[in-house]
């Protein structure tokens, strides 16, 4: 039986309401909690009196020795006011997207082993559950349809105990053809893409005045979608409407890269960046229970974005026939490299616990199932065009092309391309730039948001074509970055100069300094003497990143009580406002201002006129940006094409550093995230890809620390400009510049260059060969 569950005056401000349901967003109860520490799962604050800091994490031993310490082990019995039985559920998932969906025999089963409850598409249109927003229609598939996408779901099995749950999910693991039933073949489906923008800048006479035209002064460029689903722009007009003229000055700037100068260099490459997988160690799980006698759901989920998730719950719930008037969520903050953001699989843990009939049912991936439905990084293909004075050695133009496969749904596909798009320009001054994106459809599983959303992609390419550039001017490659890094007050390639100072610059410099770029060539001769068989490469790469929203970031305000019951507001900005101080005006960033002569009393100066941002600042995209950069060194086989990471050093400018310690735990985990990406990971896009049900780690080569150079890598940090120096987030920026560093180091070693990663050894013989 249910209890009631009782608000303390804290939790009531966590309730809001939500399209008529009340929801409130709580943490476990204590007693989940304790059942971590009891088992060891977490471990109580070490704090060491020498430092007067922590020792490590109280999730720190538990992470490193692999345990799960968020959602996976949380039972309806940890659950205090929840019933004690434990309900269980998976889901079945289709491996193809060409033939007719007719249903599943569940005969295969056995009479022992059928489900107690089998939720459908059909199940759900009879409730009224639907999707909301971004996550689409078809939460399961219909009978007499083509998947939507490889791995498409299409039943629910719910069973009561765990036993017969067990026995009949490992019944059906790997013998599709056993019970599906398949109709007629059919042509994959097609839809037009979910996104395409285009970004077009031609800068005025003064490198940091107005523009003749960006998408920050003027407005950024939509494509529209032929009968064929193919992407076409606006009209090239150069007095039409705004779009129009953009594309106007687009096509002089392809017409000018195509007839350049002579003395211009013009270099285009084609390079591709695969589809991985997030790698999360906690695969996706929910805990749910639907509680009918008091119209309350309560569900336990992993979750990076808790608010959205509570609110489109919330949405769907509405909507429904259960007339629910209460949720409680209880997010566990996972990490999963931005795969646990935007999931659809909260909602599926939502669905499990609306038909447990009033049983806590547990949805939970195993490892197959988790490749085979988790989100995934896109894949991108990339033209880009750079232009540079033969002599002098500056960028003249930057002209790209992105194309990413956003997969089965549109997630957060759209957001990633602009991400792409904007980070094209990397860390480098262009007068004029036309870079266009399009994220497709396509029947691969849904990509989403991954570390580094879409800018490591697209930042790879700029590197590695720009140390490509130094070669052929005959110019040392960070040379070359430094007579084209953004400096303060310069403007990206949207039009609009970065928030704060920018100190790329100083990082090229120190890199520049670094010994392994300095020795690089004696370290070579060196080590290609001393060891037969092996060569040795150096390569070196520089980004810089966006944090915070996409270009609509908000003031924040604290309001604190004291123990005296002193009430003090602070806020992130003032309104700016031409005062009259004694006849003259001045501008000054302040709300109010009162002054006062002599003796007499204070006197208030009413505000002559106030300024505010432009409303254009939506078109700026990005501005605030963390640098890193990556020197790194290592050694590849000849007879082989093996390669091995040997040392790597990181300069970043992350301001003013909160918890150093958090830094270099997202340096070191970032840096090996970018290594796998560079060398080993890999997942094919469609029918032989983790669509199919078939991988695991066993196919899917995760870095090791043997791999990572994990005892001889290095960092530092720039210090802060001062006290008041603002942080900067980095926990993504960290990962990029190891990746097109690893292929220009290749590149030193060999001879040879690499356009699409991860270059495997497979493709480093074929090139030496």
């Amino acid at each position: 039986m249910s209890q009631s569950f009782k608000l303390s005056r804290r939790a009531f401000f966590k309730v809001s309401l939500v399209a008529g349901i009340s929801v409130c967003i709580a943490p476990w109860s204590q007693e989940a909690l304790a059942e971590l520490f009891e088992e060891r799962l977490l471990t109580p604050v070490r704090w060491d009196p020498r430092t007067s800091k922590t020792a490590f994490r109280i999730d720190g031993v538990a992470k490193v020795t692999g345990q799960k310490i968020f959602a996976q082990d949380i039972r309806a019995r940890d659950m205090p006011h929840w019933p004690q039985q434990q309900g269980h559920a998976f889901i079945v998932r289709i491996p193809c997207a060409d033939r007719i969906y007719q249903g599943i025999d569940l005969g295969y089963l056995g009479p022992d082993l059928q489900p107690d409850r089998v939720v459908t598409a059909e199940s759900l249109e009879r409730d009224g559950l639907v999707l909301p927003g971004s996550y689409g229609g078809e939460p399961f598939l219909a009978t007499g349809r083509s998947a939507l996408y490889l791995g498409h779901p299409v039943a629910m099995l719910i069973y009561r105990d765990f036993a017969r749950f067990n026995r009949a999910k490992a019944r059906l693991k790997f013998n599709e053809d056993k019970y599906f039933r398949y109709g007629a073949h059919a042509p994959f489906r097609e839809y037009d893409p979910y996104a395409s923008f285009r970004f077009v800048r031609v800068a005025g006479d003064a490198r940091q005045g107005p523009d003749v035209y960006s998408s920050f002064k003027d407005t950024e460029i939509f494509g529209h979608y032929l009968k064929n689903h193919k992407t076409a722009w606006p009209e090239a007009l150069r007095h039409g409407k705004l779009d129009e003229q953009g594309m106007a000055y687009a096509q002089g700037i392809r017409d000018e890269l195509t007839s350049p100068p002579p003395e211009w260099l013009v270099m285009t490459r084609q390079y591709a960046s695969q589809s991985t997988d997030g790698g999360a160690m906690e695969p996706d799980n929910a805990n749910g229970w639907y509680d009918a006698e008091q119209q309350a759901l309560h569900l336990v989920i992993t979750s990076q974005s808790p608010a959205e998730d509570a609110n489109g719950i919330a949405e769907m719930l509405a909507k429904s026939r259960f007339g629910i008037k209460s949720l409680f969520i209880h997010p566990c903050h996972t990490v999963g490299y931005g795969t646990k953001e935007n999931s659809i699989f909260p909602f599926y843990g939502l669905i499990a616990a609306l038909y447990g009939a009033s049983l806590p049912v547990r949805l939970s991936n195993d490892r197959y199932e988790q490749f085979q439905s988790t989100l995934k990084r896109h894949a991108f293909d990339i033209s880009r065009t750079i232009a540079v004075d033969r002599k002098t050695g500056l960028f003249h133009i930057l002209q790209s092309s992105l194309v990413s496969n956003g997969g089965g749904r549109s997630n957060v596909g759209p957001a990633v391309a602009v991400s792409a798009a904007t980070a094209s320009q990397s860390i480098y001054y262009f007068p004029r730039n036309d870079i266009d994106v399009v994220c497709n459809y396509s029947r691969a599983i849904e990509s989403g948001s991954v570390r580094g959303f879409g800018t490591l992609q697209s930042m790879l390419a700029t590197e590695m074509l720009v140390d490509e550039l130094a070669e052929a001017l005959q110019m040392d490659p960070i040379e070359l970055r430094l007579r084209n890094a953004l400096h303060s007050g310069d403007p990206t390639t949207q039009g609009i100069a970065a928030a704060g100072a920018e100190r790329i610059v100083e990082v090229l410099q120190k890199a520049k300094d670094h010994p392994i770029w300095k020795q690089r060539a004696a370290a070579k001769a060196r080590f290609d003497a001393g060891h037969p068989g092996q060569l040795y490469g150096a390569g070196f790469a520089c980004v810089q990143m966006k944090f915070g929203h996409v270009g609509g970031e908000a003031s924040f305000a604290k309001v604190e009580i004291d123990p005296h019951g002193r009430i003090t507001l602070y806020h992130t900005c003032t309104e700016m406002g031409t005062f009259d101080f004694d006849g003259q005006s001045k501008r000054v960033p302040l709300d109010g201002v009162s002054v006062r002569h002599g003796l007499a009393p204070y006197r208030m100066l009413p505000r002559q006129q106030a300024f505010y941002p432009d409303v254009q600042r939506k078109f700026a995209i990005a501005t605030y940006f963390s640098v890193t950069s990556t020197l790194v060194e290592l050694s590849v086989e000849i007879g082989t094409g093996k390669v091995t990471v040997l040392n790597h050093h990181h300069v970043v400018d992350c301001g003013r550093p909160i918890v150093p310690e958090l830094i270099s735990g997202q340096l070191q985990g970032g840096v090996a995230m970018g290594i796998g990406h560079a060398l080993y990971e890999y997942l094919p896009l469609y029918e032989d890809g983790p669509g199919n049900g078939t991988w695991n780690f066993n196919r899917y080569h995760l870095p090791r620390a043997s791999e990572v150079a994990v005892w001889q890598q290095t960092g530092e940090l720039l210090p802060p400009l001062s006290d008041t120096d603002p942080s900067k987030g980095m926990a993504e920026v960290v990962m990029i510049p190891i990746v097109p560093a690893i292929a220009n180091a290749i590149h030193h070693a060999t001879g040879h260059r690499f356009y699409d990663v991860p270059v495997t050894p497979e493709k480093i013989k074929e090139k030496m060969s």
